[in-house]
């Protein structure tokens, strides 16, 4: 009987060693979901679309992409955080993987722990703008106005742990200066704003920015990225304008459930590799005034360790604002 039992113990023990190559050699076998934290339209949700349509081809498969908003973010990662580790549920979320951390003091899933890094994607470039009779024409008259009133000056922002919020925050410690924050529902009726004359100052993505930039309708002061951006070629960098330091971008990763296992992680990073070299997607990238990362950064190693280094550039920045969003 003893002998029976060691048999059989050795027979489900080799059977479970092959089944994990297995179940990737099989992946995917049905409808992949990537879910994005915030509603359908803006900026990350645009990115999810255009990498679900290239990976799909790639992996023969499905994918699509169903938007669950609220809470900063959080709630989409939660959702992710919580499901199967079967590669059949992904997140795709921006730099808020790098503030949650510090940002939320309370959280029910591990913001670090309770995924797996699949890839970097796109790192989408910010603009610094102001509205159209800002009393300053570039980033080094901008920094003395700013100096000079100080908390008289409105800088807009779309919501606590916003990548506009973020940038404001890296803005008034590179300057040594605080504004007064007004927070909004979102980059579109912070913008609004600053289209009216109402506020001051503030940061959004290329891709919210540049038509309003090139229609004169708003003034550009800066990009926050170490390079010009080929959408804005005459627009000077933050270092550029005589701030170095103040750059941020906003990036964005696909991640997977913890315990997804690494056949499939694989898998799936290969498929991203192969998005971010489809011309159709480069070709709408480059529209959009961003461009998809370099290949050795659309891994799950290289992605894990920007995501670490991000987090530790962030953490105390938040913490001496002293500003969270519970």
């Amino acid at each position: 009987m003893t002998r029976i039992t060691r048999r059989a113990t050795l027979a489900l023990a080799s059977l479970g060693l092959a089944s994990g190559p297995a179940f990737a050699q099989q992946f995917p076998s049905r409808t992949i979901t990537i879910i994005v934290p915030f509603a359908a339209g803006g900026p990350t949700d645009t990115v999810a679309r255009l990498v679900a349509e290239a990976t799909g081809r790639d992996l023969g498969r499905t994918v699509v992409v169903e938007n669950v908003g609220g809470a900063g973010g959080t709630l989409g990662a939660a959702r992710v955080a919580q499901a199967r580790p079967d590669g059949y549920t992904l997140l795709l979320h921006h730099i808020g993987m790098a503030t949650a951390p510090t940002l939320y003091r309370r959280l029910p899933y591990d913001p670090v722990g309770g995924f797996e890094t699949i890839g970097l994607v796109t790192e989408v470039p910010m603009t610094l703008v102001a509205k159209k009779d800002f009393p300053a024409n570039t980033l080094a008259e901008a920094v003395a106005v700013i100096k000079r009133e100080g908390d008289r000056l409105n800088y807009a922002n779309a919501g606590i742990g916003a990548a506009s919020h973020l940038c404001g925050l890296l803005l008034q410690k590179a300057v040594d200066t605080s504004m007064t924050t007004v927070p909004f529902r979102g980059t579109g009726p912070a913008m609004q704003e600053l289209l009216s004359g109402r506020i001051d100052l503030m940061c959004d993505q290329t891709t919210n920015t540049t038509e309003q930039i090139n229609a004169g309708a708003i003034k550009v002061l800066a990009v926050t990225t170490p390079e010009r951006v080929g959408s804005l070629p005459n627009v000077p960098t933050s270092a550029e304008a005589g701030l170095p330091g103040f750059e941020v971008t906003v990036w964005h990763g696909l991640y997977a459930p913890k315990g997804t296992p690494p056949e499939i992680q694989q898998r799936l990073s290969k498929a991203l590799q192969a998005a971010l070299r489809d011309p159709r997607l480069v070709q709408r990238f480059a529209e959009l005034g961003t461009a998809p990362v370099a290949q050795d950064r659309a891994t799950p190693e290289a992605h894990r360790r920007f995501w670490q280094a991000d987090i530790a550039k962030w953490r105390p920045i938040i913490q001496a604002a002293g500003q969270y969003a519970d």
